[in-house]
């Protein structure tokens, strides 16, 4: 479930979109200095947007160097870091492990054994650093992996879990800006999960995988499918946005906006098109309305 808290590169200024790449570099590089190159593989644009949520909010001292990677080996480019960056790193090997786990546990993979076993030493160090973020994620999951065997087919339910997770990940620490990091944690993560079921339904219904969306896929025409998942999509990301905007965050505004506004419905946007290329595209404030009926609720972080 990753890749979808992206930037518009299109819509964004030529230096917000260097500032951006240079976190993204600086967490990259966290991954390397932390974990190797198992870590470096499981890079993430979503933890690259809370390492820039957390500096905008935070303001720390952040320290910008030239360096070296796999991906431009010749050329050095500017990497920036801070200590979120470090914390992002961590949270991403977490996540990264416990999803290992669970598609190992639940579809056999081997190759999710694998890297699970890879980063098994690395967790047993951060189940010390932070005891209580890691009972939650494991418990979540664990949850989330229960229904999936039940068939659960509640959406916000099934959402509504690992929106839990990225709420846990979100809250850096116990002080006032908590609960609102909370709750734009726990929505975005409710958009991803959607969006993963939205992407995936053909591939799962093939493979016979979970996915909590079947039902309605199979009852609905494509169009009205995909226009009752970006209600519930939209629905999301305005509670989210809305959180945010609470913050005092003036530093690297723009490039957040650019995502929580733009970016995240990249994906959305390009699967609809390539599933549906007849159908015109409407834009994503969209006036929410049937089919689907659901509530952004669901959670103890509202």
């Amino acid at each position: 479930m990753v890749g979808y808290v992206i930037i518009n590169k299109a819509e964004m200024k030529f230096k917000d979109y260097d500032v951006y790449h240079a976190f993204y570099c600086g967490l990259c590089q966290s991954l390397k200095d932390r974990y190797g190159r198992t870590g470096q593989f499981t890079l993430s644009y979503d933890m690259t947007f809370l390492v820039i949520l957390l500096s905008g909010l935070y303001e720390p001292e952040t320290t910008t160097e030239k360096v070296n990677c796999v991906t431009h080996p010749f050329e050095k480019h500017p990497a920036s870091s801070n200590m979120y960056t470090d914390y992002a790193a961590d949270m991403n090997i977490l996540l990264s492990y416990y999803k290992c786990l669970d598609d190992w546990r639940d579809e056999g993979k081997r190759s999710s054994y694998l890297a699970a076993r890879s980063l098994h030493k690395d967790v047993v160090r951060l189940r010390e650093q932070y005891p209580k973020k890691c009972r939650f994620i494991s418990g979540r999951l664990k949850k989330l992996s229960q229904l999936e065997k039940e068939n659960e087919q509640n959406i916000d339910m099934m959402a509504g879990l690992f929106g839990d997770i990225m709420a846990e990940v979100f809250a850096w620490k116990e002080d006032y800006w908590a609960s609102s990091l909370r709750k734009i944690g726990f929505f975005l993560g409710k958009f991803v999960y959607l969006m993963d079921a939205y992407e995936d339904i053909e591939k799962d219904i093939k493979n016979n995988n979970y996915n909590p969306f079947i039902e309605r896929y199979n009852q609905m025409e494509p169009a009205v499918f995909a226009e009752g998942v970006k209600n519930m999509l939209t629905m999301m990301m305005a509670e989210c946005s809305r959180e945010f905007e609470k913050l005092p965050v003036l530093r690297y505004a723009e490039i957040l906006r650019n995502i929580l506004y733009s970016g995240v419905w990249y994906r959305y946007n390009d699967v609809t098109q390539k599933r549906n290329p007849d159908e015109e595209q409407k834009n994503t404030d969209t006036e929410m309305t049937e089919p689907f009926d659901t509530d952004t609720g669901a959670s103890k972080h509202e």
